[in-house]
């Protein structure tokens, strides 16, 4: 059986690994060469877990555990080969976003609580996680933040799957720490991945112009 060591750092991993993969695709579709690959990649995979660790005083995991860089410099490389080969599906992209998104979020949620994080802070933490490296590839590449985007259910979805785990974490105490960890990822993917499929978004919140009054 899997210890719940191995399977944080194994979600971990992935994590970065996915956000790689995002990270080279969204170059790609700006035409960046090889090294802007590479720092658009590293970028997406670090950004939300470097910013979680230094508001959380702790070490920056890919400093601590340069395995990380590794694992993002390969997806980052392989995935070059990969789109020339197959060019993936325009939604591609999203998705990859999406699996990011809820591997990163409930790992950092459960690395807030393990660090004595109140509930609250645990959340935030996770959300964190999930959606800064993805505003700073965007930025970099000169879109607009997904988190940003009109009715986008993005931060939302990690906010959903986090508070859902750390629910079950604080008040299910008898639930196996990784199922807790898999309902979350679950939520968040679930709920993104609906999003991006059936063009699911939040309610706008708009001013009445003054000419309508």
């Amino acid at each position: 059986m899997i210890s719940s060591l191995s399977l944080m750092a194994t979600v971990q991993l992935a994590g970065v690994a996915v956000f790689a993969v995002s990270g080279a695709l969204a170059a790609g579709r700006k035409s960046l060469d090889l090294l802007g690959v590479v720092v658009i990649a590293t970028v997406t995979a670090t950004g939300g877990g470097t910013l979680r660790d230094l508001l959380l005083d702790r070490p920056v995991f890919w400093v601590q555990q340069p395995q990380f860089l590794m694992v993002i410099l390969a997806a980052a490389l392989l995935t070059i080969p990969y789109v020339r080969l197959a060019r993936p599906p325009e939604k591609f992209l999203q998705a990859a976003d999406a699996l990011g998104l809820a591997l990163f979020s409930i790992s950092g949620a459960q690395i807030a609580l393990a660090a004595g994080c109140h509930g609250l802070v645990a959340v935030m933490m996770g959300t964190i996680t999930g959606v800064v490296g993805g505003m700073l590839r965007d930025v970099l590449c000169n879109e607009i933040p997904l988190i940003l985007r009109k009715g986008h259910i993005y931060a939302t979805a990690a906010i959903a799957g986090c508070a859902l785990f750390v629910l079950l974490r604080l008040f299910a105490a008898d639930l196996d720490r990784d199922v807790a960890m898999g309902v979350g990822m679950f939520t968040i993917a679930a709920l993104r991945l609906a999003a991006i499929a059936f063009g699911l978004s939040l309610p706008v919140f708009q001013l009445p112009d003054d000419r309508t009054r």
